[in-house]
C-alpha cells in the first residue's frame, strides 16, 4: 500500500514540474518565435514582388527607384539627376512602395 502513494507523490510531483516548463515553451514560441517567423515570411514575399519602378526605402534609409532586379541582386538609381545608379543586394531592402500606389485610377 505504501508503494503504491509513493509512485502517485511521485508522479504528481513530476507533473507539478513538468507543467511549468511546457508552459514556459509554448509561451515562448507565441510571444517570440511565431512572430519572428510572420515577419520573415513578410519580408521574403515583399521582396519577391518587387518590380522595376517600384520605390525602395534601403536598410540605411536611402529612397530610390529600382532599376534592374536579379536573382539576388537589385539595381537601384538615387536622387533627382538619375545618374546614381548603385547595385545591392536584395536583402539591404527596408520597404517597397509599388509604382501603382502613387497613381490615382
Amino acid at each position: 500500500m505504501l508503494l503504491s502513494t509513493s509512485t502517485a507523490g511521485g508522479a504528481g510531483a513530476m507533473l507539478s514540474l513538468v507543467l511549468p516548463l511546457a508552459v514556459f515553451f509554448l509561451l515562448m514560441y507565441f510571444m517570440i518565435m511565431r512572430p519572428q517567423k510572420k515577419e520573415q515570411q513578410r519580408v521574403k514575399n515583399m521582396l519577391a514582388a518587387m518590380e522595376v519602378g517600384d520605390t525602395v526605402v534601403t536598410t540605411s534609409g536611402f529612397y530610390g527607384v529600382l532599376i534592374n532586379i536579379t536573382e539576388e541582386d537589385v539595381i537601384v538609381e538615387f536622387g533627382n539627376n538619375r545618374n546614381c545608379r548603385i547595385p545591392m543586394r536584395k536583402s539591404a531592402i527596408a520597404e517597397v512602395e509599388k509604382a501603382s500606389d502613387g497613381i490615382a485610377e
